[in-house]
């Protein structure tokens, strides 16, 4: 599914389809009441968390653009060799400083990563094989293709492929596709069309979109750059086969205006087809250019959910507590929302918002109109444009980056280049709940293939001090790759359980059906929780696909 929204217009075009050693609990003070708490991780990265994605190794990559300077990591010798002296030229020397870096969940360290073309704005998916696909940028870079392939041992690195996008990609978006680890990258800065990832014959060309065309605002900067992608489940492919009404109010959604926007969890009751999109946030009509005088004009504070399958497809609208725009929004393993980061006023773009959002709000999808949302602990670090977020296997929320200028600045500014790193620790991942949690999660498989198949059986087993709860959920959850307040591929599955049993020792047996195509879970690497009661396990990694 291809999603956009814009200033005066809302359409979705279903155009081409358009666990881990960690403590069984965050050890934190308990938070009052259900706020949650906030960790300080690191008082540096060294490089903006511009871009962040989580893999299967238990590592977040991060990368900033090349082209803001020196960052914050400074280098002992360059990536090609050479020493990095305290000479005036190499103190400012762009190559002498890191770009990039992985950061360790577990030693809660960083290391420098090598980039050679800049990947500012740019985005990406990750294949089957937990390689992120990275693609487009700035300048050399937009054109560019890139793989990480996740190791383990700190001997990985970024590798630029030799073949190239048919089109330059800037503030572009992409989504897997269901069948041959193919990637649909679309959009970016005065680039109307869509193409696939990787080529597959040296011909291959891209493919004009009129509906970019006509969502293009060029007064405000666009208001259809990283254009929301969503995968729908009902397996129409390679064709628009249906135009979706205008989402009620003013306003835009899309960059510059960056509101955010997922897809609600899929559940196994209705075979995962019931496919709900929801948006939030965004920036006032006229912000952008109003941001340029000076003039930091409210954002929005309405979200939007629809239904795009079946045949009745009508926006409900409801309200956040408070105006946000620049937010990124986390689906949890409990399947609430998560919105964080951001602010109330103003648009993205270098010094064009103000009033930082603070404190996150947690939307619980399944309670009643009028009491879904909930303000949550305060944090005490304004995370605005350039900033981002991922859920981690262990619970806790990821937060990092932030820099609204195009280079690394600190002082005398209204919001200075932000290197500390977060977590946002949900109240129910607190030692609190241990007694409900569900603790040694293993997943067993007696398959030939190390990738559990679609629709087949297999087998988790855990530990419970207690009786299971009535509401025991089993998720799987596709880490997304995040920028600019979109989670590109961001996907949560509610699993068929077919049997529970509990012996007398506490353990737990339960037998859980895979997915049944790749149409509903794109093969690869998913993390898969066990929720008792509302109260989530440490997740652990399990691999979806075909025989």
């Amino acid at each position: 599914m291809f999603f956009i929204s814009c200033s005066k217009i809302m359409i979705t075009i279903l155009f081409i389809l358009i666990c881990v050693g960690f403590s069984d609990g965050a050890n934190v003070t308990p938070s009052v009441g259900r706020k949650g708490q906030w960790q300080l991780l690191l008082n540096s990265t060294g490089v903006v968390g511009m871009h962040l994605a989580l893999t299967y190794k238990n590592t977040v990559v991060m990368f900033d653009q090349t082209g803001a300077g020196p960052s914050g990591y400074k280098l002992r010798r360059r990536f090609h060799g050479s020493t990095c002296s305290r000479s005036r030229h190499d103190m400012t020397d762009s190559t002498c400083y890191a770009h990039s870096v992985e950061y360790d969940i577990s030693t809660n360290k960083v290391r420098p990563l090598w980039l050679d073309t800049d990947p500012w704005c740019s985005s990406g998916s990750f294949l089957s094989n937990g390689t992120l696909l990275q693609v487009g940028g700035n300048e050399r870079g937009a054109k560019r293709v890139r793989f990480f392939r996740p190791c383990g041992n700190d001997q990985c690195n970024w590798i630029q492929s030799k073949k190239t996008l048919s089109d330059m990609r800037w503030y572009a978006s992409s989504q897997l596709l269901p069948e041959h680890d193919r990637l649909v990258v679309v959009g970016g800065r005065r680039t109307f069309t869509y193409e696939f990832v990787p080529k597959i014959s040296p011909g291959e060309k891209s493919f004009d979109l009129p509906f970019l065309h006509q969502t293009d605002d060029r007064n405000e900067g666009g208001n259809n750059l990283y254009p929301f992608l969503h995968l729908s489940s009902d397996g129409n492919l390679n064709r628009v086969i249906k135009t979706f009404p205008r989402i009620p109010g003013e306003g835009s959604r899309n960059y510059p205006s960056s509101g955010s926007s997922v897809i609600l969890p899929l559940d196994h009751r209705d075979n995962f087809q019931k496919v709900e999109v929801m948006v939030c946030g965004g920036s006032s009509t006229g912000a952008f250019t109003a941001a340029a005088r000076r003039r930091f004009l409210e954002g929005l504070r309405s979200c939007g959910r629809m239904v795009i399958t079946g045949e009745k497809n009508k926006w409900n609208m409801e309200h956040m507590p408070k105006p946000r725009l620049l937010n990124d929004m986390v689906i949890l393993p409990i399947g609430d929302i998560l919105i964080i980061n951001g602010a109330e006023r103003g648009s993205a773009g270098y010094d064009n918002a103000r009033n930082a959002s603070l404190e996150p709000f947690l939307y619980s999808p399944n309670k009643r109109l009028g009491a879904r949302f909930r303000v949550l602990m305060s944090t005490k670090i304004a995370r605005m444009y350039h900033s981002s977020a991922t859920l981690l296997p262990d619970g806790r929320v990821l937060v990092a980056g932030s820099n609204p200028h195009g280079r690394y600045i600190f002082h005398n500014v209204a919001y200075p280049t932000e290197l500390r790193l977060q977590a946002f620790v949900p109240h129910y991942m607190e030692r609190r709940y241990h007694s409900s949690r569900p603790n040694n999660l293993t997943i067993e498989y007696g398959g030939a293939s190390h990738a559990i198949e679609y629709g087949k059986e297999f087998r988790v087993r855990f530990f419970l001090m207690r009786r299971p709860n009535n509401e025991m959920v089993f998720s799987a959850y596709a880490p997304p790759f995040t920028t600019h307040s979109f989670a590109m591929n961001q996907r949560m599955l509610k699993l068929r359980c077919r049997s529970l049993k509990r012996s007398g020792d506490g353990w737990v047996v339960a037998v859980l059906e895979a997915p049944p195509s790749s149409l509903v879970a794109p093969s690869g690497y998913y993390m898969l929780t066990v929720v008792n009661g509302g109260i989530p396990s440490m997740s652990q990694w399990v691999h979806f696909g075909h025989a």
